[in-house]
């Protein structure tokens, strides 16, 4: 089992030196990787689990945040949970996502990409709520055409273009893990992905068909499979978890102690 960290600027604040600090204390104590979340805007009336989102909540950039963190870490790896791709341009994106890779020396491991559920963030940055799914598999099609070589062409539903070049390309072929509660999500995965990371309110049974859609889809036996986990975790947990294929688990807290005793208690490299 793996285990990686997140990093939630609406809960912890963007102030700089906390950011690093608690990227720094989580590559001494040997985990690794960093997520962080992403949202566009916000706007009056979002909803998330059926609960109103403040619109004063305070979203970094999560590549500009990841760029901070790689400058002042030299073994952590860089994620995204999630990424809301569809409202990104993905030739734009690639770029962007290349040179954090390459800044990083190959860092950029953990990228999640997701769909984003709140209708107003779509509108405003004018993209079609009903149509972002489609949006996020041709975008992943996109990216990875253009990491591929020289002189690429595309022609879909959302993007076209003819002999694109775009420079540099990631020291290694970037993983791009999905992320949602939803069977279209766990399909995405398993056709386009390398990786699936489920929300987390999903009952047992949910879950386990999802990750079942995931590798059937796929036909591969590599996959990761990514979930949030308390960092009061039980190593009897730990094993549950395994025994349902998880490859990784990814906690949170803002005390840097924790981290150190959740290191301690599982005997982090």
């Amino acid at each position: 089992m793996r285990f990686a960290v997140s990093y939630s600027t609406p809960a912890y604040g963007m102030d700089p030196e906390r950011l690093v600090g608690f990227a720094r204390r989580a590559e001494e104590c040997g985990f690794e990787g960093l997520y962080v979340p992403e949202h566009v805007v916000l706007s009056q009336g979002a909803t998330f689990g059926g609960v109103q989102m403040p619109t004063d909540l305070v979203y970094g950039d999560p590549l500009e945040l990841l760029t901070f963190v790689a400058g002042a870490t030299e073994r952590l790896l860089l994620g995204t949970a999630v990424l809301l791709l569809p409202y990104h341009h993905p030739v734009v994106l690639a770029k962007r996502l290349a040179t954090l890779d390459v800044l990083s020396k190959g860092r950029l491991r953990l990228l999640t990409v997701g769909l984003g559920s709140l209708p107003g963030e779509a509108q405003a940055v004018g993209v079609d709520y009903a149509s972002r799914g489609r949006r996020a598999d041709e975008a992943i099609d996109v990216l990875r055409l253009l990491w591929s070589g020289e002189d690429v062409s595309y022609s879909g539903e959302f993007f076209e273009f003819e002999g694109l070049s775009s420079f540099p390309h990631p020291l290694a072929p970037l993983p791009i893990h999905v992320g949602g509660s939803s069977r279209a999500a766990a399909r995405r995965a398993g056709a386009r992905g390398d990786g699936y990371f489920p929300g987390g309110a999903l009952t047992p049974d949910e879950r386990a068909a999802q990750w079942e859609l995931v590798r059937t889809t796929s036909g591969r036996d590599d996959l990761e499979y990514t979930r949030w986990a308390s960092i009061e975790v039980t190593p009897d947990a730990v094993a549950a978890y395994e025994a349902q294929g998880v490859t990784r688990l990814v906690v949170t807290t803002p005390d840097l102690d924790e981290l150190t005793h959740f290191a301690k208690r599982f005997q982090l490299p």
